[in-house]
């Protein structure tokens, strides 16, 4: 299982995944802003993995602080909060570990702030070894979907690299060739940090799950021809009425889908889903720059002076996903009572 975020010592250790699969590179950052900017940078990257690494960089910044009195800490780690959630806005689970994080100071108002920086790093912790368990839960939940030989089409990266271990998409998958099944994996290379192609690619095969890469174009006909069984994809995002805010590209693969009739699934965490966002349409689009599209591993691919469009999400109706697969269970179809329900469910 790759390590994508943890300790080392006094510093996160966290996996440039920009230099894959070329190159196993490790970062030791040091400070909170040091984390921020990670993520920014792409890093480190998937909705799971960015809320590890907010709750650690929280930790991080909370021994940092040097403050004359408790109100005064209280003011700086609240600044560090707010600068961490500005790194990426659409994935709640970056906003979910912030506001755990916050919870847990307002819930010891005796601690002093060196208590509390032991208690943020601990608590950091528990985040990850929860996202790990909850991966592995719910690959166990989707793995029950799928036939016992499938071809399964994915889009980005949603696996251990994305995640705390052992990934969502990726979790449900290796969950089903762990049961047993005869399972083909079709990767979709993923414009333009080509995630499916650098990063699923390289993750199955080193599990030796068979994998093939595929341009973003060519899904509709494969499935035209049969040769897609079942989709499964990740979530950064899902609003409470079961819309899916995901990689940009998802909406397509889910309404060529529905089309052809293949059961389109999600697979994320509870920590994932937004119970105070209504709808697809109220969730923050992040839009990146233009020379991500541009250009290609810093080459200019594009004629000079020519902007591009780039929305890092798009939003996938629920109407279009058979179920949502999360370390509580699965919701079939995907609805607000059913979210909704689990969201209530003790942990």
């Amino acid at each position: 299982m790759v390590i994508t975020v943890g300790w080392e010592g006094e510093t996160v250790k966290m996996l440039d995944q920009r230099l894959l699969p070329g190159r196993i590179k490790y970062l030791y950052l040091k400070t909170a802003a040091q984390v921020a900017q990670a993520i920014r940078k792409m890093v480190t990257r998937g909705a799971p993995a960015i809320g590890i690494a907010a709750a650690m960089g929280l930790a991080l910044g909370a021994a940092g602080i040097r403050a004359r009195n408790r109100a005064a800490w209280e003011r700086r780690f609240e600044t560090l909060c707010r600068t961490m959630i500005q790194a990426r806005p659409t994935a709640v689970n970056l906003a979910w570990a912030v506001g755990r994080m916050k919870a847990l100071v307002a819930a010891r108002p005796e601690a002093s702030p060196d208590e509390l920086a032991g208690l943020l790093r601990a608590e950091s912790q528990r985040v990850l070894d929860e996202d790990v368990a909850a991966c592995r839960a719910m690959g166990r939940v989707g793995a029950a979907f799928l036939p016992e030989r499938a071809t399964v089409m994915t889009h980005c990266n949603a696996g251990s690299l994305a995640t705390g271990g052992y990934g969502t998409a990726l979790g449900v998958i290796r969950a089903a060739v762990e049961a047993g099944k005869a399972i083909e994996v079709i990767a979709n290379e993923t414009r333009p940090y080509l995630q499916g192609a650098r990063l699923t690619a390289w993750e199955l095969n080193q599990d030796n799950i068979p994998v093939r890469i595929i341009t973003d174009n060519m899904a509709g006909a494969l499935m035209a021809r049969g040769l897609v069984d079942a989709v499964v994809v990740g979530a950064d995002r899902i609003a409470i009425n079961g819309d899916v805010a995901n990689k940009v590209g998802t909406y397509s693969l889910s309404v060529l889908a529905r089309t052809h009739r293949i059961p389109f699934y999600v697979a994320a965490p509870v920590s994932t889903i937004d119970p105070d966002c209504p709808s697809g349409a109220q969730i923050p689009i992040e839009r990146r720059p233009s020379s991500e599209v541009t250009r290609l591993a810093g080459r200019l691919i594009a004629p000079a002076g020519i902007e591009a469009i780039y929305e890092a999400f798009d939003v996938t109706p629920a109407r279009n996903i058979r179920a949502i697969f999360t370390e509580r269970g699965a919701v079939t179809p995907p609805g607000k009572a059913g979210l909704k329900r689990l969201l209530a469910q003790a942990p």
